[in-house]
């Protein structure tokens, strides 16, 4: 039984006030100012940057020790696992959730006087469908646990931030799969591409088989490190039975993403990566070396031949073993661009009849969004239209805007082809004593103010209609900077410049990178 509450062990005001701040931290929670709240963290995570890329690494240790006890940092910690992240319904272990505004100041106040003292939880074993018929295992830590993951990422991301590599994209602010995706395009584009053969890897359950030993020399010298080793170890309740975690780090914790990118670290240096020294921090390859481009625990290296390519397999193979990381050999494979093959959900080959790389939806992403249409059209039996308008379009939205960047005009007529079809079908079955004739004149129309198409399905009654996918203009996607981070403050114009460029019209501001985290 899910239960509103916190955790108890909270302090009395007294030792609140003395220990950091004043008694505005018992202030109502609708009354706190969350601008001020997330600027005064953002100023701390930009100077632990700053520090760290200096590397003045007593500063950082200090900068970070601030950021576990700042008390604003508690509460935008708080805000975000129980206000913003889609999961603060879900219960850990102790079938507790945080909705109500008082509980949540209570839970702030505990998380920073004694979120890094306490014994982790363990986590909450759950599984969901992945694409091939299988499930994927997520832990989910108890609430308590998942604030204080939040603010112990604050204090150690930005130190991070500031030395991963080039071509990392996955779960990093400022980056995403478009740029991993561009970055392929730029090292491949061209009639005859110098990398043209691809180590196209996949590794075994990576984020269950981390070593943990390895992972936490990394964080030699961080203020928690003996609370993040208590997480990686705090065990799973699995159909309730306890099982001890003498590896990996949970999919569903605030902080694994970044545990993943340090265990993963220096994987561009070992796979035998170089940048031209006078132009590094751009990153132009050095002519004969290989690309590795990497999105989380998702990788490809671009390389000159297939020799080259075995080569790089078999350093990475090495180096992956003692972090407890090894290829899954059944879906690692060494193809030649004019092969193609799938990344993130694109598929990127080289046509040598025109000379050009064209990117474009995979085939399997295709088939997997094709099968969803279907499905929550059949489930919208019985709906009316304006109901299947409002549950269709924003998975519409969501798939053109992800593959809006590459190559999918045709792939979004097919796309609307089909879909037209299923709620041709749909009417029918709502009315399955009506003419086909009937079915359209009632539910097709010119429903768009500015579009001459009588075929757009809509409500006659609200006005309300479906967007096609062909309606999605194909912008290519600019790529982040190689060494721009929104940590940095030299750069504060460049991100100002980049957010309101990405940002459709008529739509608030970002939140902050550090509340946007999974």
């Amino acid at each position: 039984m899910i239960v509103t509450s916190a955790p108890a062990g909270t302090l009395d005001t007294a030792a609140i006030a003395a220990v950091n701040g004043p008694r505005d931290f018992l202030q109502e929670w609708d009354q706190i100012d969350w601008d001020h709240a997330e600027t005064e963290v953002r100023r701390l995570w930009q100077r632990i940057f700053t520090a760290s890329k200096a590397g003045e690494h007593r500063k950082v240790r200090s900068l970070q020790r601030l950021m576990l006890r700042s008390r604003t940092n508690a509460l935008v910690a708080t805000r975000r696992v129980t206000q913003i992240n889609q999961g603060r319904r879900t219960a850990g272990i102790d079938g507790r959730v945080v909705l109500m505004d008082q509980h949540r100041v209570q839970l702030a106040r505990w998380v920073q006087h004694r979120g890094h003292k306490p014994p982790a939880l363990p986590v909450r074993r759950v599984y969901i469908p992945k694409t091939n018929g299988k499930q994927r295992p997520l832990g989910i830590p108890v609430i308590a646990d998942r604030v204080a993951q939040a603010v112990t990422l604050n204090a150690l991301e930005p130190e991070w931030e500031a030395r991963f590599e080039t071509r990392s994209y996955g779960f990093r602010p400022g980056r995403g799969c478009h740029d991993a995706i561009e970055a392929i395009y730029t090292v491949c584009k061209g009639k005859s591409p110098a990398r043209a053969w691809v180590l196209d890897a996949d590794l075994t359950a990576a984020f269950d088989r981390i070593d943990h030993d390895r992972l936490l020399d990394h964080l030699h010298g961080f203020p928690a490190k003996q609370q993040v080793a208590r997480w990686l170890r705090a065990g799973v309740i699995d159909k309730g039975r306890y099982a001890p975690t003498a590896e990996g780090t949970p999919q569903g914790g605030v902080i694994s993403p970044l545990l993943m990118n340090i265990a993963l670290h220096r994987m561009e240096t070992a796979a035998g990566a170089r940048y031209k020294p006078w132009r590094s921090t751009r990153g132009w390859s050095a002519p004969g070396t290989p690309v590795l481009i990497r999105y989380a625990d998702d990788f490809v290296a671009l390389c000159h031949t297939r020799q080259q390519a075995e080569q790089v397999k078999e350093r990475l193979a090495e180096w992956l073993t003692p972090r407890g990381l090894s290829f899954n050999e059944d879906k690692t494979r060494i193809v030649h661009l004019s092969e193609g093959f799938d990344f993130l959900g694109f598929n990127v080959r080289h046509y040598p009849d025109p000379g050009k790389l064209l990117i474009k939806p995979s085939k399997a992403a295709i088939k997997r969004f094709r099968a969803r249409l279907r499905t929550e059209v059949r489930g919208l039996h019985g709906a009316n239209a304006a109901a299947v308008v409002s549950r269709l379009n924003p998975i519409l939205r969501g798939w053109s805007e992800y593959y809006r960047t590459v190559v999918s005009k045709k792939v979004f007529a097919s796309i609307d082809s089909t879909l037209w079809w299923l709620l041709f079908k749909w009417g029918r079955r709502q009315h399955n004593t009506k003419t086909g004739q009937w079915i359209v004149d009632r539910y097709f129309g010119r429903f768009h103010p500015r579009r001459q198409d009588r075929w757009i399905f809509g409500d006659r009654a609200t006005g309300a209609y479906l967007r096609k996918l062909s309606w999605t203009p194909i912008r290519r996607h600019r790529m982040v900077k190689a060494d721009a981070s929104p940590d940095d403050p030299a750069l504060a114009d460049y991100w100002q410049r980049r957010r309101s460029r990405h940002r459709p019209p008529d739509t608030p501001a970002p939140q902050p990178h550090y509340l946007r985290r999974p």
